[in-house]
């Protein structure tokens, strides 16, 4: 992508306001300029990559070890980060049914590979965390129980919401997609996790939601 699509996000920042942009376009505007040899639009895109896996141990050094970063664009993401969950953050926001999970991961609906993320739930359905499992091809070998899972325990969680993104747009779950979702679902019981639902988004808009669908998840 050019260095002229900057000046179309911040277009987009005035018409739209920035919830209609996408995380790339954010960390640009964030970050305002890039390098000789590497310019901003590219550079956001990394960043994004890096934060899609990171967790609450993200530091300093992991993002200005990138290319065009340094410590002081690599603090300024940090800021910005720390800000956004102070003054809007999703922890202990109630889950009660799907539409209070969809705007929680609406962002990841328009990537091109497809994103995995689970979201950590208390007892009493409040968020925990939101996190990218696995990226690319969804099948069973990258979606397993035990990386599903595992941060959930840490996280001393009661239940779980999953989701993943469909590039193709199309909503409808894949034999695959009810595969997974029926093991994770038996992992779950296993593990006195419960899942709750599972949710397929679109870069069309929406979501598709096993529960709503009535389709068994176990």
């Amino acid at each position: 992508m050019k260095e002229t699509e900057k000046p179309k996000i911040r277009e987009q920042l005035k018409l739209r306001g920035a919830r209609y942009l996408s995380d790339y376009e954010l960390v640009a505007l964030t970050l305002r300029t890039g390098t000789q040899k590497m310019p901003v639009i590219p550079l956001a895109h990394r960043v994004t990559r890096v934060l899609d896996t990171a967790n609450e141990t993200l530091t300093l050094q992991a993002l200005s070890a990138l290319d065009g970063m340094g410590d002081t664009k690599a603090g300024t993401i940090l800021a910005a980060l720390e800000l956004g969950r102070r003054y809007s953050g999703i922890l202990l926001q109630k889950i009660h049914n799907p539409t209070d999970v969809y705007p929680l991961v609406q962002h990841y609906a328009d990537r091109n590979q497809e994103h995995f993320i689970c979201i950590s739930l208390n007892g009493a359905h409040e968020v925990l965390a939101v996190r990218v499992v696995s990226i690319g091809i969804l099948n069973k070998t990258i979606v397993h129980p035990r990386e599903v899972f595992g941060d959930p325990l840490s996280d001393r969680a009661a239940a779980i919401v999953v989701c993943h993104n469909h590039p193709s747009g199309q909503l409808e779950p894949s034999e695959e997609d009810i595969n997974i979702t029926k093991r994770l679902s038996n992992a779950g019981d296993l593990l006195g996790i419960n899942l709750l639902d599972h949710l397929i988004l679109s870069p069309r808009g929406g979501y598709f939601s096993f529960v709503e669908s009535g389709i068994p998840i176990s």
